[in-house]
């Protein structure tokens, strides 16, 4: 069955090039040894950094976003952004540590010197800084925000094993409380009856940007048991759904901003982001400046904001951001895929009714650094169309012939009664529990469902002209699928949200 014409970004002016690794002054994709814990006799020195001529493929630092609890509504901003400085910290480290590797694997102490302890050091700085932003605000100044400084080279573990008990530089423990094993192995157990492993994948490396993706990320989706359930409808359920079309992104919006997470801050994801919806999100957008934006939805009285990580196909061909940030110099390559489809439907609770979501309410699913924190955030799906009663976490699928990616965020659909944001981005809306009712102290809200479809080859690799895709990420997080993760901003007018959550708790299907 003939494949159809893949669509391709506005981003114009591309050019052929031998090959992408080459848009970050050459290498190919770092290749990794999967070591055990340091209490599992792993060759990890007595420092904490790796032995040497032992592989490691990425930095590893503690997320302060994801730990910091009260912090006052009026220095949310200015928090924001310098916890952006300690990304941009991490990118650049991660950057020098690729130029070094090979010179680091033999000597476990150049390592620490040239990376670790510079990191740590520039950490340390912006810590005190945000803690002093938190006393200033009148909260509570953070105990120990220092510990969080330190950070470690690590293996890419595509066997799940727990990096998190490996000791810091410092001899402290991992800030990331020792989760990412346990969570990671938890992600593992997807329904995958052993399609993935080196028999069936090999252990090659399939990327082209210098940081993945490999080979052990991808697994053929029909090796994949179906492993979706969904909480029964009770008495007082509301089975209703509303679509709003707002397109594939025709218009070619993408920057490597994000204005939920780190306000005021351009290049604050250090990856592109397709948008539909609002056309005024950029970093600098106010909600004023959202309220009166122009929107890509057929109802225009939905003017909110949907973004995600681009889909890229690493072929050997440039993007027009090959040298620009968020694309080739935070080492995302290759060409940006529009999706084929684009699906967002609110949805009602198995339980009660919904209510209402506020105006500005900002949600953000799923979480970029998903591969160094553990997958406890993490919520983004995989499949094939076809196949999606088989849904994958921590993998990329091989769809057959005939077959396209599917990419699914289910956004959170509790929300706490007062905040439209929180100081993690979090804490303010919360998921459903196993039986869909939501936590106490939470009211059910309609349910974002997100799902975008793309028509993009097989991944090859091996031979002359190896191609796979992968989302963009964060240089350090290796383009891993766990990574993946959506962001929505509401900006229905009131009048249309009343629609939306009448719809809903009627049990019709509405537009």
């Amino acid at each position: 069955m003939a494949r159809t014409t893949r669509k391709r970004s506005t981003l114009a002016n591309r050019a052929i090039a031998a090959s992408a690794a080459l848009i970050l002054g050459g290498g190919g994709l770092i290749a990794v040894n999967v070591y055990a814990s340091a209490g599992e006799g792993s060759g990890q020195s007595p420092d904490g950094t790796q032995a040497a001529g032992q592989s490691v493929s990425t930095i590893d630092c503690p997320d302060v976003g994801n730990e910091l609890g009260e912090v006052p509504q009026q220095e949310r901003g200015n928090v924001d952004r310098e916890l952006a400085t300690l990304d941009t910290q991490i990118t650049t480290a991660y950057q020098r540590f690729a130029d070094l590797k090979q010179r680091i694997e033999s000597d476990r102490q150049y390592g620490q010197q040239q990376i670790l302890t510079p990191l740590k050091n520039e950490r340390t700085v912006i810590l005190q800084r945000i803690a002093a932003l938190i006393e200033r605000g009148d909260a509570p100044r953070p105990q120990n925000l220092e510990s969080m400084a330190p950070c470690t080279l690590r293996a890419d573990d595509n066997d799940g094993q727990d990096q998190g008990n490996d000791q810091d530089q410092n001899g402290g423990q991992d800030q990331n409380g020792g989760q990412d094993g346990g969570d990671q192995g938890d992600g593992q157990d997807q329904g995958q009856d052993g399609g993935q492993d080196g028999g069936d994948q090999g252990d090659g490396n399939g990327g082209q940007a210098g940081n993945g993706p490999e080979q052990s990320d991808f697994v053929d989706i029909q090796s994949v048991q179906p492993n979706v359930s969904n909480p029964r409808n009770r008495s007082g359920a509301s089975r209703g759904t509303f679509t709003t079309s707002c397109g594939v992104n025709e218009n070619g919006k993408f920057n490597p901003d994000n204005v939920i997470v780190a306000p005021g801050v351009a290049n604050g994801a250090h990856h592109m982001h397709d948008y539909v919806g609002n056309q005024a999100n950029d970093a600098f957008a106010s909600d004023d400046d959202l309220a009166n934006g122009q929107t890509t939805c057929a109802n225009q009285g939905d003017k909110s904001t949907y973004y995600w990580p681009v889909l890229r196909l690493q072929n050997g061909q440039q993007e027009n951001d090959a040298n620009a940030d968020g694309g080739g110099k935070d080492q995302n390559v290759g060409e940006i895929q529009t999706p084929s489809q684009v699906t967002l439907n609110f949805v009602g609770n198995p339980r009660s009714k919904v209510t209402a979501m506020p105006r500005f309410l900002r949600i953000i699913t799923g979480d970029a650094k998903a591969f160094v924190n553990g997958d406890a955030n993490a919520n983004a799906s995989w499949s094939c169309t076809g196949f999606e009663d088989r849904q994958l976490k921590d993998k990329y699928p091989i769809c057959p012939e005939g077959s396209q990616v599917v990419r699914t965020f289910k956004f959170q659909s509790c929300w706490d009664g007062q905040n439209t944001d929180s100081a993690n981005h979090r804490t303010h809306v919360a998921f459903a529990q196993a039986n869909g009712a939501c936590p106490n102290g939470f009211r059910a809200i309609p349910q974002l469902v997100q799902r975008i479809v793309y028509d993009v080859p097989p991944p090859v690799f091996d031979g002359a002209n190896p191609s796979v895709f992968a989302v963009d990420s964060f240089p350090e997080q290796l383009h891993k699928p766990i990574t993946d993760h959506g962001d929505f901003i509401n900006v229905f007018d009131q009048r249309l949200m009343n629609k939306v959550v009448n719809c809903i708790n009627t049990g019709r299907k509405c537009r």
